[in-house]
C-alpha cells in the first residue's frame, strides 16, 4: 500500500511538500549563455582576494624564517654571508 493510500485509509490529510531551506541566487547572470550569476561572481572574487592574501602572509613568513629565525638560531648558514 502507497504512502498516499495509508494516509487516506487512516484519515490523515496529504504529506505537505518539503519546503527548501536553500536560498535561490535570484541575481542576473553575468553572460546569458553561462551558468554564473552576479552574486557568484562577487563570492569568487572576495574567496581568491583572501586566498592571496593568505599566501602573500605566507610567503613573508617563509622568507623571515629561512632569511633571519633560521640563521639566528644556527638551523642553517645563508650562503651569502661570509
Amino acid at each position: 500500500m502507497g504512502e498516499a493510500r495509508r494516509r487516506a485509509a487512516q484519515g490523515l490529510p496529504p504529506r505537505q511538500p518539503k519546503v527548501s531551506t536553500k536560498a535561490v541566487d535570484t541575481s542576473p547572470r553575468v553572460v546569458s549563455w553561462l551558468p554564473l550569476t552576479r552574486n557568484q561572481t562577487q563570492q569568487f572574487m572576495a574567496v581568491t582576494t583572501r586566498g592571496a592574501w593568505i599566501g602573500i602572509g605566507g610567503m613573508v613568513v617563509l622568507w623571515v624564517t629561512v632569511r633571519f629565525i633560521g640563521p639566528a638560531a644556527g638551523w642553517w648558514t645563508l650562503a651569502d654571508t661570509p
